[in-house]
């Protein structure tokens, strides 16, 4: 029996599903009912200054790929500079956390195995209007510690320095 899972299919740069989650844009290249829920890829463009909190994933690992800008991670303890070619893993029940350098945007590739980041980050998105103007709303922080508790998504803090 044929599934979404396998039939092949292509996208290109701006096509997928998106939402603005966190003040970034999220453009869904692969989820759990394409891939049979083994991993799920985002393309992620985020504004200058942008950063995520420090955090622990205790249901998926996660890779990253720096297409665009300069970003710093921390990862179990270490800082990395990327740098578009830059690759990061971030296995599961590892703090972690990434912010975007300087005063230019910054956009990654992030995988998640298995896949269910993915929902996580469309159930806290918002619909895009346009690709070029992320909503004005701040971030709902009640909304964010009871979605993330619902995926295993620990949030420890601000990201660290």
């Amino acid at each position: 029996m044929e599934t979404l899972a396998t039939q092949p299919y292509a996208l290109e740069r701006e096509e997928g599903p998106a939402v603005w989650a966190f003040g970034a844009l999220i453009t869904v290249k692969a989820e759990g009912s394409q891939t049979g829920g083994a991993f799920g890829l985002i393309d992620e463009w985020m504004p200058p200054g942008f950063a995520t909190p420090y955090h622990v994933h205790h249901a998926e690992d996660e890779a990253f790929y720096v297409l665009e800008g300069e970003m710093t991670f921390v990862c179990g303890g270490r800082t990395i500079k990327g740098v578009p070619g830059t690759y990061v893993w971030g296995p599961r029940d590892i703090p972690h956390g990434f912010r975007v350098d300087g005063d230019q945007p910054a956009r990654i590739l992030l995988l998640s195995v298995p896949s269910s980041f993915i929902t996580f980050t469309m159930e806290m998105g918002e619909p895009v209007g346009d690709r070029t103007t992320p909503p004005s709303v701040p971030l709902d922080m009640e909304k964010l510690m009871r979605v993330a508790a619902k995926y295993r998504i620990e949030i420890l803090g601000p990201l660290p320095e």
